[in-house]
């Protein structure tokens, strides 16, 4: 493991040297993890093997193990207010279970409304469940009605791999897919709000991510993580955007979800934060803060496809953004620091963890210490903690 040198003036200590390492999944990779926001400490994770495990970071072993399905779980999250209950994706099925019923627990209800293979959900506070499928799509379920509520199409043309809801926004979602494009949606309506699409010439040129290790590879969307309400003093309303070229993006959610006259004139091209610090804006209103800042391998980034990204839920809530890659290893950016320029500051890589192997996904929980949770090509779940 190694760390850069504004580890030593960062809030977050070193990591451990050695993970822990939390066994319960019997074979293959571990796809996903959540951490419990109602108790702290208890960590969900999925797996090839089709189980779902729950741990307690202040023990060794597993809480649960539970045979949820007979294929691989590619997502899972808790439902918002009873966290006794969970959503998993196997196939192109959810299914949800009662923890309390124990390693025998049948499921409650299963949705079949995807055609394809589900990538991802995720549950909104209100009870909507929306899965995000290899076939571009994403269906929005009413958990509470228990029936479909809406489609949501046309807005990819490739596999959509990621969807999570916006918390301070009840009916927008925002997706990511394979054919490099970010889409945000009133579903109500089942409309796109705006799209960005990390594919066009425009924004490749914009941004500084042609290594001639990534030059190849698309800037696919392979990840995406919003925000929570009232971070950062309320100044930050963001999601970030994990890329296959290995770049990360943070982007201004409220701006670019503020109608068009609002904006002033079109932008040339994304806003790029370099290792000199950040850049002014190119002339449209409101220069002082950038809309997007780009986190790449020129300021110590990722070296290949970043699968997964997440913000920080220890210390000062969402003040660290977390990536994991291909290139086995996890990066912790002080990120908001390049998103007002009149601060003269620059995103700071603050930490840089080799895991060995490629990152499937991660989460963060606060205990006693600062946990972060890896979940790679193996089956073991490995928790870094930062004292």
């Amino acid at each position: 493991m190694s760390e850069t040198e504004s580890a030593a003036a960062a809030p977050v200590a070193a990591a451990e040297s050695k993970p822990r390492r939390l066994r319960g999944h019997k074979k293959g990779a571990v796809t996903c993890c959540v951490a419990s926001s109602a108790r702290p400490g208890v960590v969900a994770s999925s797996g090839e093997d089709g189980c779902l495990c729950w741990f307690d970071l202040r023990t060794k072993d597993a809480l649960l193990t539970m045979e949820a399905a007979n294929k691989p779980i590619s997502s899972i999250c808790f439902k918002p207010g009873n966290e006794d209950f969970v959503y998993i994706s196997a196939g192109n099925e959810i299914l949800s279970f009662d923890v309390r019923m124990g390693t025998q627990s049948k499921p409650l209800e299963t949705y079949n409304y995807n055609r394809d293979e589900i990538n991802q959900i995720a549950v909104s506070s209100k009870g909507f469940l929306a899965a995000a499928d290899d076939s571009g799509d994403v269906k929005i379920v009413n958990t509470i009605q228990k029936c479909l509520y809406k489609r949501l199409r046309e807005a990819h043309t490739s596999i959509c791999s990621s969807v999570q809801f916006i918390p301070w926004r009840p009916w927008t979602a925002i997706t990511g897919g394979l054919d490099s494009k970010l889409a945000a949606w009133d579903f109500s309506k089942g409309r796109t709000l705006f799209s960005i699409d990390y594919g066009s010439p425009e924004l490749q040129n914009g941004s500084s991510s042609g290594s001639a290790g990534q030059c190849f590879n698309p800037a696919f969307v392979h990840s995406v993580a919003v925000s929570e309400e009232g971070i950062l003093g309320g100044l930050y309303k963001v999601c970030a955007v994990a890329r296959g070229d290995g770049a990360v993006d943070v982007v201004d959610l409220e701006y670019e979800l503020a109608p068009a006259k609002s904006k002033g004139p079109p932008r040339a091209a994304i806003l790029t934060t370099r290792s000199k610090g950040a850049e002014l804006g190119d002339g449209s209103c409101n220069q002082s803060r950038a809309k997007r800042i780009h986190l790449d391998y020129t300021m110590g980034g990722h070296t290949a496809a970043v699968s997964c990204v997440a913000f920080s839920a220890f210390g000062e809530k969402g003040k660290f953004l977390i990536s994991g890659g291909n290139d086995a290893s996890v990066k912790l950016w002080d990120w908001s620091k390049g998103f007002y320029s009149e601060t003269n500051s620059k995103v700071d890589l603050v930490l840089d963890i080799d895991v060995k192997k490629k990152v499937n996904w991660l989460c963060t929980a606060p205990t006693d210490s600062d946990n972060l949770i890896v979940c790679d090509t193996s089956k073991v779940v490995k928790v870094y903690s930062f004292r």
